[in-house]
């Protein structure tokens, strides 16, 4: 039986379940476009070491043909009508979309559907785009913001897979087949572990006939061979964990300072972290910015960001900044940590905060494909459409206790990873 549910809230998406395990969500918005998009639960977090960077690989190689769609004509169709189509993968998931006009949909969102699940994955195909992925991990040693963000990303975690590049290395993926990738493909991208949104200017039930005409009962009964040995979430810093390199291609030096903090298997505690983060780092009248960079001017650049994966998250501190101020701004930034540890955030700070954040989920659920994306995003990442209605409400409800008791709870000025690139 399939069962659906209407979502009583300003966004009214259907949600539908089908008896093979896929779940569609829907909604009509009156825009002249319709997004779809695929969420796969599946990202480089579930890789072994022997195969990290198989999600992303794989992404590739989803556009390289079907049984009914030779390489490269999806993209000369997509084309054709004007459409839009594109790819990502993360640690926790792999996204595709398209955006058509609402008159090409019926046509169109049937060959997205159709890449993604039957794709051939042929053996010459294989091996000319890992040429492109190697090239791409070429790309990114040298890109130095990423060099950055991987060095951290390995201070951060000892054991957990989001250590690792979702783009994998250059040696393992020299060392992968097309066979290894094909098991990978039948594992994972199956009808239970995708979530299929649909919003534009159709009718709901045009919308959902539309993807569930287009999907195919699963045929493989593999299981998927999860990595993910260490789920539980790694403990807290208890001393510094100082890494420092040269890297050449810097003008300035860069200091990245980390926490472990909860992820989104702990949401409800992640909203006065984010919170946390406004108060510090966004905008000029925030507290680092302001004394760090507009009164003292050490740092040329500096940001704060709690990114929430899905295991465990990163409260993230980034300056840029001459190399002689490094001391000086990590002592800082020290001390701002202790000082929301001991002090209650003033409520002009956080009613500033409330009407930013307010005023982004307005401004960024605009169009079809932004809602698409946070429907999709939640329901893949957290198993419900809750969280994406009711963010916004919890942000409010965040007052200067809650901040004053995730700052002692998840941050330490003593206790933290950083990492120092200087120029050479």
């Amino acid at each position: 039986m399939t069962s659906t549910v209407l979502i009583p809230r300003l966004h009214a998406p259907t949600l539908h379940r089908l008896p093979n395990g896929l779940t569609v969500i829907a909604e009509q918005m009156p825009i002249e476009a319709v997004n779809l998009s695929l969420w796969v639960n599946v990202g480089s977090a579930v890789e072994s070491d022997a195969i990290n960077g198989m999600a992303h690989f794989l992404e590739h190689m989803v556009f390289k043909g079907t049984q009914h769609l030779c390489s490269g004509e999806f993209e000369r169709l997509i084309e054709e009508r004007g459409a839009v189509t594109n790819a990502a993968t993360s640690q926790d998931y792999t996204h595709y979309y398209i955006t058509t006009a609402p008159k090409d949909f019926a046509q169109l969102a049937p060959l997205q559907i159709d890449v993604v699940q039957n794709c051939m994955i042929p053996d010459d195909g294989f091996e000319r785009e890992r040429l492109v992925v190697l090239e791409e991990i070429r790309r990114s040693d040298d890109n130095p913001r990423r060099r950055t963000f991987q060095r951290a990303m390995q201070t951060a975690f000892d054991r957990l897979p989001y250590r690792r590049p979702v783009i994998g290395s250059a040696e393992v993926i020299s060392q992968l087949t097309p066979q290894q990738m094909r098991d990978f493909h039948q594992a994972w991208y199956q009808p239970r572990s995708i979530t299929a949104v649909a919003v534009g200017n159709l009718p709901v039930e045009e919308l959902i006939e539309v993807v569930t005409d287009s999907v195919q009962t699963p045929t493989s009964h593999l299981k998927p061979q999860e990595y993910r040995p260490a789920t539980i979430c790694e403990s807290p810093f208890t001393e510094i964990i100082r890494h420092e390199y040269v890297d050449e291609s810097l003008q300035q030096a860069r200091l990245i300072m980390v926490w472990r903090v909860p992820g989104l298997m702990q949401i409800e505690q992640t909203y006065a972290l984010d919170v946390l983060t406004a108060i510090l780092g966004h905008g000029r009248t925030s507290r680092l910015v302001r004394e760090l960079r507009e009164e003292k001017g050490l740092v040329s650049h500096i940001s704060v960001s709690n990114m929430t994966q899905q295991l465990q998250g990163t409260f993230y501190i980034s300056a840029a900044l001459p190399v002689e101020n490094i001391p000086i701004v990590e002592a800082a930034i020290a001390q701002h940590i202790q000082i929301i540890q001991t002090q209650p955030v003033q409520e002009s700070e956080i009613a500033r905060i409330r009407t930013q954040v307010a005023n982004r989920f307005i401004f960024g659920n605009e169009t079809p494909s932004d809602r698409a994306s946070l429907y999709g995003y939640y329901h893949s990442m957290v198993g419900d459409l809750e969280p994406a209605f009711e963010y916004p409400t919890k942000i409010q409800r965040v007052d200067a206790t809650d901040i004053l008791t995730a700052a002692q709870q998840h941050l330490s000025a003593n206790a933290y990873g950083v990492v120092i690139l200087k120029p050479a």
